[in-house]
């Protein structure tokens, strides 16, 4: 058998928007990796974030792609926390936070460290961090001093095309950024992207591109579906990312993802069901 590395972004292709994972998704996910298939979670969340759906879906080995693919953990079931950091890509904040508070400075700013502790100028909104470790809150300045794997900027008191016009008038160089739905700009380390932690990964488990899929449905997952060799992009994303797929599936709440790892896997109904018990 060809063994597969098939990289799912969470929010909007695994998970809904409410972080609610259906039983069916589960079980095909659960099917493509009980075939000897690499099933690889690529996402911005951190790494608690992501493992809470990792869990969900009764992953016990391979790998997990955080913040952007700024950092990749291996599950391991015999580790005491269930999982070990395979690498970690980081550099210094300080440029990129100046240059994105002289032009928004009313934002809330979030850095994640090497340790993976996020550090924050102040309180996130309910809801807009994914479930993970809690934020320590200290001054912008201290912000600026970590070593840093993920920069995220949340702007609330302009609207979705000012927010994207500052966006391009920031200028950011030396990093790699995305801007999300609402607001929310990530950074990482310039060349790091989803992508390029698959590709680690690849090369690790020795599966050629020819043998990639992903998922994805937000501009965060562009370079991952750029970079596959199969390519699906969530239908409620299809107008917006639709010129990357060479799949669009059905929206996350019609099971879109599901349905289309069925077909490219040609899972029995036997297979799947045995997920169910």
């Amino acid at each position: 058998m060809t063994e597969y590395i098939v990289a799912l972004d969470l929010d909007g292709t695994v998970v809904d928007y409410e972080n609610r994972l259906s039983d069916y998704t589960r079980a095909v996910i659960r099917a493509v990796a009980r075939r000897g298939h690499h099933v690889v979670i690529a996402t911005g969340r951190t790494v608690d974030g992501a493992l809470d759906v990792a869990n969900r879906l009764g992953l016990t080995h391979g790998y997990v792609v955080a913040s952007n693919g700024a950092v990749i953990v291996e599950l391991d079931a015999e580790s005491d926390r269930g999982w070990d950091v395979y690498h970690v890509e980081c550099f210094d904040p300080g440029p990129a936070l100046e240059r994105m508070s002289s032009v928004l400075p009313e934002a809330l700013y979030m850095v994640e460290d090497t340790d993976l502790v996020r550090w924050s100028s102040g309180q996130f909104p309910d809801g807009d961090l994914a479930v993970g470790s809690d934020l320590r809150v200290t001054s912008f300045e201290d912000l600026k001093t970590k070593t840093a794997t993920r920069i995220v900027m949340r702007e609330m008191t302009i609207d979705n095309a000012a927010f994207e016009k500052s966006v391009q008038n920031i200028g950011l160089h030396g990093v790699t950024y995305s801007v999300g739905w609402s607001n929310w700009l990530d950074i990482q380390p310039d060349g790091v992207s989803k992508a390029s932690a698959i590709q680690r990964v690849g090369v690790n488990l020795g599966v050629e591109q020819k043998h990639t899929i992903g998922a994805g449905d937000g501009s965060n997952d562009v370079e991952m579906l750029q970079w596959v060799d199969t390519a699906i992009v969530m239908g409620q994303s299809k107008e917006k990312l639709g010129a990357y797929a060479d799949i669009i599936a059905a929206p996350v709440e019609e099971d879109g993802l599901a349905e289309q790892l069925v077909n490219f896997f040609d899972l029995t109904k036997d297979e799947i069901s045995a997920e169910f018990r």
